[in-house]
């Protein structure tokens, strides 16, 4: 009790075994400064933005950080060595694990053979339709166009007049 009368004449408040449950008495002390007045008006502090972004940024790796980290985590050979690797760099164990993954796969596609040769086109399979269809009615204009000359023929042949046509062949 001594102490805190003390303390209230310094200016100061003391903390330790002497109080009790740890009371703190939130109003200003009478004849002490609350902590706003306490500040030099020269030292003009901005209070922090509260703005919070929506979704904080994920963080993304290089290939070569990534290359690196494995080559370090495989040549750990005592126990908890990988562990505190992974605390200095600020990663988890499933980076390890995905990162080993990607590795592999890409190790994997590398080591196939390639087709050699120039690529083939990729074509929109609507183009194939198309090329398909135009096809099949050449080949059907083809034969109407043969069933015609025939007919002429035959029209000739018999001697039966036939009745001007010009009109459909000039299209």
């Amino acid at each position: 009790m001594i102490n805190d009368l003390a303390a209230d004449v310094q200016g100061t408040t003391m903390e330790g075994p002497e109080r009790s449950g740890g009371e703190r008495s939130e109003a200003p002390r009478s004849g002490g400064a609350s902590m706003v007045e306490r500040r030099s008006p020269g030292s003009e502090e901005k209070p922090p933005d509260p703005e919070v972004e929506p979704r904080p940024k994920r963080r993304q790796f290089t290939i070569d950080y990534k290359l690196r980290i494995l080559k370090e985590a495989d040549a750990c050979k005592e126990p908890g060595e990988i562990g505190a690797l992974l605390r200095r760099e600020g990663l988890y164990s499933s980076h390890l694990v995905l990162w080993r993954r990607q590795r592999e796969q890409a190790a994997s596609t590398q080591l196939k053979s390639r087709k050699r040769g120039p690529k083939g086109k990729v074509q929109d399979p609507r183009v194939k339709q198309l090329e398909r269809d135009k096809a099949r009615l050449e080949r059907r204009l083809k034969r109407a166009e043969t069933i015609i000359e025939i007919q002429k023929k035959v029209h000739e042949l018999l001697g039966i007049p036939l009745k001007n046509l010009d009109i459909d062949e000039n299209d």
